[in-house]
């Protein structure tokens, strides 16, 4: 049978393998660190795109609108849609253009080809909107 003092140095030895060392804790927190810091600008680059796609699918349905008003009356119509005779021409109204983002002054009609296709700028105003604009382009690219 093993005395006393051995049996007591084998628990000890057993319970310090079986715990983490400072240094390898010190190691898994640096690794959480460095990954945590590459996620962040991914993530917030996601969620910026997201904030564009609710004025990508307003500038899609204004567009349709623009495109209906072409076939309609022969003539292109542009300018903002915060005035409302650009609303109500295209039967549009302004709650129909208000997001979590964008509203509808935010939305301009800046040009239309010969097909009735038009080119639309898009600046947030609101507190959450993302920053500078983008331009629905004719072949439907954002620029």
């Amino acid at each position: 049978m093993a005395d006393k003092k051995t049996m007591r140095t084998n628990s000890k030895t057993e319970n310090k393998r079986a715990a983490l060392t400072l240094m390898e804790l010190l190691v898994v927190i640096l690794i959480v660190a460095i990954l945590a810091a590459a996620t962040v600008p991914i993530l917030r680059g996601k969620i910026n795109s997201a904030k564009w796609a609710e004025a990508n699918s307003a500038a899609g349905m204004i567009r349709s609108a623009v495109k209906v008003y072409y076939a309609e009356k022969g003539i292109a119509i542009t300018g903002s849609l915060g005035d409302v005779s650009v609303l109500n021409a295209l039967a549009i109204g302004a709650g129909d253009l208000t997001g979590t983002y964008f509203v509808a002054s935010d939305y301009t009609i800046d040009s239309i080809n010969t097909d009735g296709v038009a080119t639309i700028t898009v600046t947030g105003s609101l507190p959450k909107a993302p920053t500078g604009s983008k331009t629905l382009l004719p072949n439907g690219d954002w620029e």
